[in-house]
């Protein structure tokens, strides 16, 4: 037998998920996470969940892994110190950057430029230029360049970026610079914006590569760590990594181009949540992942998430394919505070973390946290985890009363309903940010609710959305690994083409994406996937003539052939008018050229649920008593690992399993479906 392995790191837990490809079986695991070195929870977790499934781990074929290492990089601002060569005259492209202030009218008095990831002093200009359509203007000053590479060597760079002006229309000298970097500064790891982004405008462009250079040492050192462990644990199985468009890179591609892991974790839950709500037959959903530390939102169309051309993390914006995933600061340890100066209820961003966590842990935590308030209204039972974890109940009440009294409130309970509205609304905010401000209604999306905390909050959230059913699925704490495990191999390749469409034609761009196309495969060859396991995807930008920016236009072989660009224009008409409401009448133009190949996703079935009835009575393992609505009332406790397929859970009620908890609010009920998802909705239609 063979097994496929799951693994995604948390803030707070990190998650793993083996599938046995031959039966569909799974085993998870949970695991605290390791910030000061992920790999040690992975290894960790690695031995827990092959214990639990009693198999050696040499027995594991694949390794699908999910990981913040980038992110953290950036967020922490503990990259490596990057060198930058750019064209003579764009010395300050990093510090010019976009007139953009977030914020109100008077943000730019208050708001704290980032520094670029970049020094200025680290920075030095190559005597060369390259026009727009790739004719060399001035060629190379090498000898020059040589001096200065001496220079950055002096500084003691780590790592180095060379982005020229118009590389996108003429690679050479970035690739001659390429050369001599590694002639100068030898072993150190060279970024090309040519390779990484080969697209117009220069600031995006560079942006984006000294960020993949910034995060590069990290990400290469943990992978090389991470893949020799697992080497050592008699895992001879390949290593994949996770990217933020939701599909897998090899270690090489990972640790050449970790700019495209940024999004990594979150990706992996949008990637399990499309799977799993497949298998229930939903493919319009909104997706919301809610974890310790942070909660990520998304949505998906007709099965497929969304991509967004860009990833944004902390104050970094960079330009690269990313499931379009909005984060906010709410999770299970999310702090809940009175400032002396307003006396209004705040919770997050700050977060009790893993360590100490919340004060529920017993682990030293004080601060009261939205973990504590689920204790205090009851919709946590006493222990977690399988049992592995039992929480402090009083010391829960304890840390939500320094709230209650704050604010002068009479009991811990009110206070604790306080904390977990405000949080329904953060998250609320965030779910209508992908949908309502993207042009779709969330009424027509399901809400498919997971993360260590997720299921606790999702029948709340949907009475704010009105997006039924609430799709709860089996092991909602790991779906993350989930979507790690059930995804496949992609890359993509990518190139500038500015014409109108009346300067081009339908013959000269199916040419172009063909030649991308057969980039991008030739790349998953190289991960061995079959010819015949390949799916290619293309996307065009198009805007407006004059227009500043551009919009993705997802293109078929089928629409190249039937109708050719006016039928793209249409397209973009319509996705124009859906985003902002009017479409002009104004020539098209082309901007980007864009091909996506997909390997075959691998073939993992959802183990069935026996046959039951709608009483759900054998899997009621006592009472408890939660606070909704100002008072409290009687619910039933169910174990999940006991419902049978056809099940009806009416709430209030708690249902219990090894790693989430799902609340089932009053006049609604949870029926179970044939592969044990939970699907919430009113009792008037349940």
């Amino acid at each position: 037998m063979t097994y496929r392995l799951g693994v995604d790191v948390g803030g707070t837990f990190t998650d793993l998920l083996l599938i046995d490809e031959d039966t569909g079986a799974t085993h998870r695991a949970k695991t605290p996470s390791t910030p000061a070195d992920q790999s040690v929870g992975v290894l960790v977790g690695i031995d827990k969940v092959c214990s639990l499934a009693g198999i050696e781990p040499s027995a594991i074929d694949h390794v699908m892994h999910g990981t913040t290492v980038a992110t953290n990089a950036v967020l922490e601002g503990k990259g490596a110190t990057v060198g930058l060569v750019v064209t003579q005259g764009y010395k300050q492209v990093l510090q010019v950057a976009r007139s953009f202030v977030p914020g109100g009218l008077a943000a730019w008095i208050i708001w704290p430029k980032p520094e670029p990831l970049a020094a200025l002093e680290n920075t030095v200009e190559a005597v060369e230029r390259v026009d727009a359509r790739g004719e060399v203007v001035t060629a190379l000053d090498e000898d020059d360049l040589r001096t200065k590479l001496k220079y950055l060597r002096a500084q003691g760079v780590d790592a180095v970026t060379v982005a020229l002006i118009n590389s996108f229309a003429n690679t050479a000298h970035e690739q001659r610079i390429g050369e001599l970097v590694a002639e100068e500064i030898p072993g150190v790891p060279i970024s090309l914006s040519s390779v990484i982004l080969p697209e117009i405008r220069e600031y995006e462009r560079t942006l984006t590569t000294v960020a993949n250079s910034y995060v590069r040492p990290t990400v290469g050192r943990y992978l090389t760590n991470l893949e020799a462990a697992l080497r050592g644990k008699g895992i001879s199985g390949s290593l994949h990594v996770l990217r933020s468009d939701g599909g897998l890179a090899g270690v090489g591609a990972a640790t050449a181009a970790p700019v495209q892991l940024l999004m990594s974790g979150p990706a992996g839950g949008v990637s399990g949540a499309s799977w799993v709500a497949r298998q229930s037959g939903y493919s319009d959903l909104l997706t919301f992942d809610m974890g310790g530390t942070s909660t990520d939102v998304a949505l998906v169309q007709d099965g497929q998430p969304r991509i967004g051309r860009e990833t944004t993390v902390g104050s970094l914006n960079v330009r690269a394919s990313s499931v379009d995933v909005r984060t906010v600061g709410a999770g299970g340890g999310s702090i809940a505070h009175v400032p002396e100066l307003t006396k209004a209820l705040r919770v997050g961003p700050q977060s009790a973390g893993a360590e100490p966590g919340p004060a529920a842990y017993g682990r030293g935590g004080e601060a009261p946290t939205v973990t504590d308030a689920n204790v205090v209204l009851g919709y946590l039972p006493p222990s977690l985890v399988g049992g592995e974890m039992t929480l402090d109940v009083d010391a829960a009440r304890a840390a939500v009363q320094t709230v209650a009294d704050a604010i002068g409130l009479a009991d811990a309970e009110t206070a604790a309903a306080g904390i977990v509205d405000i949080v329904n609304e953060n998250m609320f905010g965030a779910l209508r940010l992908v949908s309502v401000q993207q042009g779709f209604d969330p009424r027509d999306f399901a809400l498919v609710a997971f993360g260590g905390a997720g299921p606790l909050h999702a029948n709340a959230l949907a009475k704010l959305l009105g997006s039924w059913p609430v799709i709860v699925p089996p092991s909602p704490g790991v779906l993350c690994a989930y979507g790690d495990a059930t995804t496949s191999l992609r890359d993509e390749s990518a190139r500038t083409f500015i014409r109108r469409f009346s300067e081009t034609s339908d013959t000269e761009v199916a040419e172009a994406l063909a030649e991308l196309a057969a980039e991008a495969q030739g790349r998953l060859d190289a991960e061995g996937v079959a010819r015949e396991d390949q799916t290619v995807t293309y996307t065009v930008d198009v805007r407006y003539h004059g227009q500043g920016f551009e919009v993705p236009v997802p293109v078929d072989a089928a629409t190249l052939g039937d109708g050719g660009l006016a039928a793209v224009g249409a397209r973009f008409d319509t996705e124009h008018t859906r985003l902002f409401t009017f479409a002009l009448d104004a020539e098209h133009e082309l901007v980007n050229l864009r091909a996506v190949v997909t390997g075959r996703p691998p073939t993992v079935s959802a183990p069935e649920l026996p046959a039951g009835t709608a009483d759900a009575s054998a899997a009621r393992v006592g009472d408890t008593r939660v606070y909704v609505d100002g008072a409290w009332a009687d619910a039933g406790l169910y174990d999940r690992a006991l419902l049978a397929a056809g099940n009806v859970v009416t709430g209030p009620a708690v249902v219990t399993e090894m790693d989430s908890t799902t609340l089932i609010l009053p006049g609604h009920a949870g029926t179970v479906d044939a592969v044990g998802t939970i699907l919430i909705r009113p009792l008037d239609a349940a």
